[in-house]
């Protein structure tokens, strides 16, 4: 951890009020800053990505195919939901497979940590629903998964109950502001960071009473880990794909697989009423890691948080934080321009 000069008192606006604009604008204004968060749709943030994300904190579980900073700062990430939004559920998350995909199933087991081992009847215990159809399963009890649709709208009261500003419908580019300005635009923010590009995330939003689960849950599959994702009001969303494409909207491919999978976990899904189809654009640099750009003294730019954009904004905020306050750099993720 490297030491600069600190950025003084300069105001600070952040452009993109997504998850990870939002947790950059929270830090700073709980450290006494003067914060507008700026962002250009409305407060259903229609055009944000975290409006179709799944919204998981499973920092062990996406240890599997990530490389080690995310784990590094999924965990530091965990301690900050908890601090901020102690309402955050961490009832874990369980993996299941069938029996065909056992070979996937162990190599998930070998390259992740932190789980315990169910046998049938302790996976019963754990999710009654599940009683009888998958003879094991792995169960992550510290991870955690928020509802984006409904956590974005708290992390922005909290920024206006720390002091700051939250303007929606405001489309506004970094040179069009003073201070110090935070660049947390995702894909949009191409204009400037060209070596990004989009990887699509589909996802499917079901509603049914007769199936109850109390976290997410993870099922083993040929192309990619599909997961079931309890909401409010007994909603599921089934998600996600990750797909090296930029067009918008799910493929019949995709949805049947989806469908096939929570069908797959319970017949009762079956007879589940779908409300909903979307995608959204993860933005991702070429090595699919998160990046904080420096340049020079008034612009910082967030982006690149590719498919763990929940599980790791915390964190990143945090980084942004100490290097504005203290000016220290964190050489993982940090670059100067």
């Amino acid at each position: 951890m490297q030491q600069t000069t600190t950025r003084g008192d300069l105001p600070v606006s952040i452009i993109g009020a997504g998850i990870a604009g939002a947790w950059q604008a929270l830090l700073l204004a709980r450290a006494g800053r003067d914060v507008t968060l700026h962002e250009r749709s409305d407060a259903d943030l229609m055009l944000s990505t975290s409006h179709w994300a799944g919204g998981m904190l499973a920092p062990y579980c996406e240890s599997e195919i990530s490389e080690p900073v995310i784990s590094r700062l999924g965990l530091a990430s965990l301690d900050i939901w908890r601090r901020e939004l102690p309402e955050t559920p961490f009832k874990g998350s369980l993996v299941i497979a069938h029996a065909r995909d056992r070979a996937d199933y162990d190599r998930f087991a070998r390259r992740t940590s932190g789980y315990q081992r169910l046998d049938a009847a302790g996976l019963a215990e754990l999710e009654p629903s599940l009683e009888g159809r998958f003879r094991e399963g792995l169960f992550y009890p510290a991870e955690g998964h928020v509802e984006p649709r409904r956590v974005l709208p708290k992390l922005h009261q909290r920024i206006m109950e720390a002091g700051g500003r939250v303007l929606f419908n405001s489309d506004v580019k970094a040179g069009d502001l003073d201070g110090l300005v935070i660049d947390c635009r995702g894909l949009e923010a191409r204009d400037a960071e060209p070596e990004l590009r989009g990887v699509k995330g589909e996802m499917i939003l079901i509603e049914t009473s007769e199936v109850s689960l109390a976290r997410p849950v993870r099922l083993m599959h040929p192309r990619f880990p599909l997961y079931l994702i309890p909401r409010e009001d007994n909603l599921f969303m089934l998600g996600a794909t990750s797909l090296e494409a930029e067009d918008t909207g799910v493929s019949l491919r995709s949805a049947l697989e989806l469908l096939g999978a929570a069908y797959s976990v319970h017949p009762a899904f079956g007879e589940a009423r779908i409300l909903e189809f979307g995608s959204g654009l993860r933005p991702a640099y070429p090595d699919n890691l998160p990046r904080i750009t420096i340049r020079g003294e008034r612009e910082i730019r967030v982006n690149g948080l590719y498919r763990h954009g929940f599980l790791i904004a915390p964190a990143l905020a945090q980084a942004t934080l100490n290097y504005v306050a203290h000016g220290q750099i964190d050489n993982e993720v940090m670059r100067c321009a």
